[in-house]
């Protein structure tokens, strides 16, 4: 397991480096699972730990009561993650095959693409929060 500190060059509000260092200990898991979707579940996971931190930091109430996925409140917050948006959620109901144990829902190639995928996801989140 890869232990990785985080640091800002501002104070990040809403625990944004802990979701940062779950989104680093999930992709650790998907990176070190043996079965594909055990790897797909926890990239994806990685990649919503992600997303909220950057939600974390950036979304404010707007009175609304209306459910919104993670993924559409990321894409109203950050435009510069739009695709990175749509990609993944394209990907959440795969991802629930997965945790649900449907073994013929992730392929090996799904499950290791979405791993470097994640693994991007994450890298361009840090950037544009000024983690290091």
């Amino acid at each position: 397991m890869t232990t990785t500190a985080l640091r800002s060059a501002a104070p990040l509000p809403g625990g944004a480096l802990d979701l940062l260092g779950s989104a680093h200990r999930d992709l650790d898991e998907a990176v070190r699972a043996p079965a594909p979707t055990d790897r797909y579940a926890a990239a994806h996971r990685s990649a919503l730990r992600a997303a909220a931190a950057v939600l974390a930091v950036r979304a404010r109430p707007d009175g609304r009561r209306r459910v919104r996925t993670a993924w559409d409140l990321l894409a109203g917050v950050a435009p510069e993650l739009q695709e990175w948006a749509a990609f993944f959620a394209a990907g959440a109901a795969k991802r629930a095959a997965a945790e649900a144990g449907l073994r013929r829902s992730v392929s090996e190639r799904d499950a290791d693409d979405l791993v470097r995928d994640s693994r991007t996801f994450l890298q361009v989140v840090e950037r544009s929060l000024g983690v290091e």
